[in-house]
């Protein structure tokens, strides 16, 4: 079961916007919050991101890839020292697979593919919750190689646009995500990774929640599951929550939920079908529990969420 796949499904709200960014020494754009987690992909030349807190700059070169989680503000310049403003109707055109904007004066260029990703931040999985607020990955000297090719893809599609780019250019960004986080929990040593990047990989708690996102119906235990890793339940509680950040109960909740409000919005299944593919007996227990947790009957919480698409 591929649980990074899921955990960002059950996040995506929406496709993900993106536009190309050409900047010319000097140039700076102050990008404000957006709701999801941004991105951007050097495809040409070097610049800037500057966080607006106190971390410090992080310098770019061509290939390198980075992730801002929770969507926060921040600029991208050619020098940290460059005045940035934001972007302007004016400075953005049309074009052919995605727009662009166009920033800056007559030196150096520097070309970017920019844009974020639609994720419920309200309720947001916590493998992605406890992500750096930044992640900078370098694709330079053979460093993710998967990573590097989407963006190589990415870079030959947008500079020479050929039939099939308005299709190929949209996939090549939504699959980017994937790539991003994959290459991110890649990078973290075998030895000392913690949280979900060492769960993941954790011999006792992976099964464990690939079995919960297997068949969220089943009526999991924690000694049923403490089972699958041949740990005792208290052993295996403390490991889970520790790497997880919940106990066990607590997850398989979160994900017998996060399932029916998939179910909800993308399906016509009957509560009863609903309640029984998460793991309740009965359509009353199930919109208990799903009130509970989302502060809306099931019901509603469908129509609102058709009436929204």
């Amino acid at each position: 079961m591929d649980i990074l796949t899921e955990a960002l499904a059950s996040m995506r709200t929406g496709s993900p916007a993106s536009v190309r960014t050409d900047g010319r020494a000097p140039w700076g754009l102050r990008l404000p919050p957006v709701a999801g987690a941004g991105f951007h992909v050097v495809l040409h030349g070097t610049c800037w991101l500057v966080p607006l807190d106190d971390t410090p700059p992080i310098p770019l070169a061509p290939g390198d890839v980075i992730f801002v989680r929770d969507g926060r503000g921040h600029v991208l310049a050619d020098h940290p020292s460059t005045p940035a403003e934001e972007p302007r109707d004016e400075q953005f055109s049309d074009g052919m697979p995605i727009g662009s904007v166009s920033v800056g004066g007559d030196g150096p260029r520097t070309s970017l593919l920019c844009g974020n990703y639609h994720l419920d931040q309200g309720r947001p999985h916590p493998l992605v919750m406890r992500l750096p607020e930044i992640i900078h990955l370098p694709t330079r000297h053979g460093r993710h190689p998967e990573l590097s090719a989407a963006v190589q893809l990415l870079g030959a599609e947008l500079d020479n646009p050929r039939i099939g780019s308005e299709g190929i250019v949209p996939s090549l960004i939504d699959s980017l995500l994937l790539y991003i986080l994959r290459a991110w929990l890649d990078d973290q040593p075998a030895d000392t990774a913690q949280g979900w990047a060492a769960a993941l990989r954790d011999t006792a708690v992976a099964p464990a929640l690939a079995a919960i996102h297997q068949t969220p119906a089943t009526q999991w235990t924690v000694e049923s599951l403490a089972a699958r890793s041949g740990l005792s339940r208290a052993a295996f509680a403390r490991r889970f929550n520790a790497l997880v950040g919940e106990p066990p109960m607590a997850y398989l909740t979160r994900w017998r939920m996060t399932t029916a409000a998939q179910l909800l919005q993308e399906s016509d299944a009957p509560l009863t079908t609903v309640a029984a593919r998460t793991g309740y007996g009965s359509e009353f227990a199930f919109a208990k529990a799903f009130k509970r947790e989302f502060g809306l009957a099931p019901g509603m919480y469908r129509r609102q969420a058709r009436a929204a698409a």
